[in-house]
C-alpha cells in the first residue's frame, strides 16, 4: 500500500485491569494502564510489580504509563469540599448500590445483614480485582454492608478531596513516591467539577512544575512522553 504510517505509528495501546493475568498482558503488550488502587501502598506495590514485569518481558519499564483513576473533588475550603463528597455519597440509592456490590463481589449481597461486618464472601468468577478491592475497602475500613455499598455506589477508588493544594499535594505524594505516572482524573459532575479542576488545580500543577503549560507535541504519545514505536515490516523503517 501506498498509504503513509500513521503519525504515532500505531494508535496507543492501553490495557485496564490488576489481576495476575491483565498485569502481565500490561507488561507485554501496553504502554498506558488504567488501574484502581485507592491507598498509596496498594498503588506502589502495583506499580513496582507492573513495571518489574515490563523490564522482565525486555522493555523499558518507561514507556509503559500507569495512571490509577482519581475522583476529584475541589472546595474552596477542605470543609466545602467534604460537604459536596458527603452530598455526592448521600445520593446514592441503596437497591442500586447493593446491586453495583454484588456485581463486585459476584455474590448476591441482597441476603446480607445490612448492618452488620462483611460476612466472608465464597469465590466467584467475578473480576478478581474488583472483587479484592471491594473485600479490603470494608477490612481496611471496618464497614458495615451498608456502608460499603454505599462506597461502591459511589466510587471506591482513589478520591482526592479538599482544596487545590491539598489535591495538588496528594497527586505530587503520589508522582514522587512511585504510585504513578500520573491518573486517569475523573468529576463526580460535569461540566462544573471539570471547571473547579482546570481553573483551581492545575495552575497550582503547573506552579509546582508538575503539569505542562503548553504542548511539546500533536499526538497522544507527544503528550506522555512515549516514543513511537519502530516499523515492524521495515528494518529501521518509519
Amino acid at each position: 500500500l501506498n498509504i503513509a504510517r500513521p503519525v504515532q505509528g500505531h494508535p496507543l495501546i492501553v490495557q485496564a485491569g490488576a489481576s495476575e493475568d491483565g498485569r502481565q498482558l500490561a507488561a507485554e503488550t501496553a504502554e498506558m494502564v488504567f488501574t484502581s488502587q485507592a491507598t498509596l501502598e496498594d498503588g506502589q506495590a502495583f506499580y513496582a510489580d507492573v513495571k518489574a514485569r515490563t523490564a522482565a518481558c525486555g522493555r523499558d519499564p518507561e514507556h509503559i504509563k500507569i495512571l490509577p483513576g482519581a475522583l476529584v473533588v475541589v472546595g474552596d475550603s477542605e470543609q466545602e469540599a467534604r460537604e459536596k463528597r458527603e452530598l455526592l455519597d448521600s445520593l446514592v440509592h441503596y437497591d442500586s448500590a447493593i446491586a453495583s456490590l454484588s456485581i463486585a463481589l459476584g455474590h448476591d449481597a441482597s441476603g446480607l445483614d445490612p448492618d452488620a461486618p462483611l460476612p466472608d464472601i465464597p469465590e466467584s468468577n467475578a473480576s478478581k480485582s474488583g472483587r479484592e478491592r471491594a473485600i479490603n475497602l470494608a477490612r481496611r475500613e471496618n464497614l458495615t454492608v451498608r456502608q460499603l455499598a454505599s462506597r461502591l455506589g459511589g466510587y471506591a477508588g482513589l478520591s482526592m478531596v479538599g482544596t487545590p493544594s491539598g489535591i495538588a499535594d496528594q497527586m505530587e505524594h503520589w508522582l514522587h513516591n512511585r504510585g504513578s505516572d500520573g491518573f486517569n482524573v475523573m468529576f463526580p459532575y460535569l461540566p462544573a467539577g471539570l471547571d473547579d479542576f482546570v481553573d483551581k488545580v492545575v495552575p497550582e500543577l503547573q506552579r509546582r512544575g508538575l503539569f505542562r503549560r503548553a504542548y511539546q507535541g500533536t499526538t497522544l504519545r507527544d503528550h506522555l512522553g512515549l516514543p513511537r514505536p519502530p516499523n515492524r515490516f521495515f528494518d529501521g523503517g518509519r
